[in-house]
């Protein structure tokens, strides 16, 4: 039996989807059964919450991996998961981490993530990280300016990084969660193409045929609605801006070859991304 956390986010429902095609036995945590109405309804639902270490016990009985992904940057969700597993004798706990626990220094966003790291370490339940990089489907929350001005805020000027397909962390997940000889290891998640936000940019706006214009950020500020619109609480909003600083610096940036090692197949390209989610980008959300 397979526990998937998660289960009704972006990498969680493709996971669950090619754990069922591959025929495992999967059980999804979910804190409201509603949402996951559209996923395979062979995969068993289990009610439960993070947050609440007392709701764990019933949902990780009889589980053998575990795939762990939890949101915002607090730790807790993470050991109360660790603890439970290892309370009901998970054998593999496979974790969702980032790519910026590898930064020297460790900045804010790594640190986060290393605290989370060392939780599930901490369980003793033997584990593999999967540390993707910066998410292809990032590239949504450029919508707003784009309906607003036709302009796309670029907070890393000529920083290049490997955006990689959710789709495709979810495929290695999938590998790791049912094949053996994972454990101990920490895999490095990127897409396959060094781009900038203007190269990506430009990929997009052949995709959905309109001719966008880069705007590079002004403020800190300018620079945390580029990647949260809405905003975000301060701590946050610290360290996007921290990690930006970081990003433009590397003008190089940071691939590897992981995906397609473990998945037996080459990560799927931004214009595969774009082409898939046009319509998101066409949409007049007035009309």
């Amino acid at each position: 039996m397979l526990l998937v956390t998660g289960a009704t986010g972006n990498i969680g429902r493709d996971l669950v989807r090619e754990l069922d095609a591959k025929g495992a036995d999967v059980r999804i945590l979910v804190r409201d059964p509603a949402r996951a109405a559209d996923l395979p309804a062979r995969a068993e639902r289990a009610v439960g919450d993070l947050d609440d270490p007392a709701t764990l016990p019933a949902a990780f009985r009889g589980a053998e991996r575990l795939f762990l992904l939890t949101p915002g940057i607090g730790t807790a969700q993470a050991a109360h998961a660790a603890a439970a597993a290892r309370d009901a004798g998970v054998r593999h706990i496979v974790l969702l981490s980032s790519t910026n626990v590898l930064g020297d220094p460790m900045p804010a966003m790594g640190r986060w993530h290393h605290e989370r790291e060392e939780a599930v370490r901490a369980s003793g339940v033997p584990a593999t990280i999967l540390r993707p990089g910066g998410f292809m489907l990032n590239a949504l929350e450029w919508l707003p300016t784009i309906r607003e001005g036709g302009y796309v805020l670029d907070p890393v000027g000529p920083g290049r990084f490997a955006p990689i397909d959710t789709a495709d962390i979810a495929a290695v997940a999938a590998a790791v969660l049912t094949g053996d000889g994972h454990e101990g290891e920490a895999y490095a998640l990127t897409g396959d193409e060094l781009l900038t936000v203007a190269e990506q940019v430009a990929i997009l706006s052949r995709a959905i045929g309109r001719d966008l214009r880069i705007r590079e950020v002004r403020t800190p500020e300018e620079a945390v609605r580029a990647r949260f619109p809405a905003g975000a609480p301060p701590a946050l909003a610290e360290a996007l801006v921290e990690g930006f600083a970081l990003m433009r610096a590397d003008t190089t940036g940071f691939r590897t070859d992981t995906v397609e090692r473990l998945t037996g197949r080459a990560p799927r390209t931004f214009a595969d991304w774009c082409a898939r989610n046009a319509a998101a980008f066409r949409e007049d959300p007035g009309a």
